[in-house]
């Protein structure tokens, strides 16, 4: 028999509080666009340990989950000492892959510092391939997608990088791509 408590899921997860290193500020004064990156990624491997896909699933069942894609807008900066909390939500899984949205928030004030959108692919360690979930893990992400439904869909899901008026003259057979209302 199976002893495993019922998973149960924040919508959206919400990290642990981290803080800015000091070590992490760039000549510009403020966090080096590649720490924002580390910031996210602490976040998704709180939010996915939760599924089963922790440190512990790499050395007991020889898999893993990579980064495949992702795509990030910085809103604000952030300064050496400042407190911030990571939400994820899962916005969809097949049974090779996680789609997942997060924002990085100033821990005290809540302001919105970025955003990623990220796509991971399960792998197999062994062959070092992509490989489909077991059916376990695959309960576990229908539980947390089901929880994580009920948020609004993020407004920059999927938005295209480019010069606003310009990326359909790069292609003209390409759809004219939507304004997000995002400057920059």
């Amino acid at each position: 028999m199976d002893e495993r408590a019922p998973v149960f899921f924040f919508a959206p997860f919400v990290s642990s509080t981290m803080r800015v290193q000091p070590a992490w500020i760039d000549y510009n004064g403020h966090m080096n666009m590649a720490y924002y990156h580390v910031l996210f990624d602490r976040a998704v491997e709180e939010a996915f340990g939760l599924v089963g896909l922790g440190q512990d699933y790499l050395e007991e069942r020889n898999a893993s989950f990579f980064a495949a894609e992702a795509h990030t807008l910085y809103k604000r900066e952030l300064r050496a000492k400042d407190a911030v909390r990571v939400t994820l939500q899962l916005i969809d899984f097949d049974e090779k892959r996680l789609h997942f949205y997060m924002e990085i928030r100033h821990a005290a004030e809540g302001w919105l510092s970025a955003t990623s959108e990220g796509l991971s692919l399960h792998v197999d360690m062994a062959t070092r391939k992509v490989a489909p979930f077991p059916d376990d893990i695959l309960a576990n992400l229908a539980i947390m997608k089901a929880t994580h439904a009920r948020l609004a869909r993020p407004q920059t899901l999927g938005r295209v990088i480019g010069i606003p008026g310009r990326t359909e003259a790069l292609n003209p057979l390409r759809e004219p791509a939507l304004a997000s209302g995002t400057r920059h």
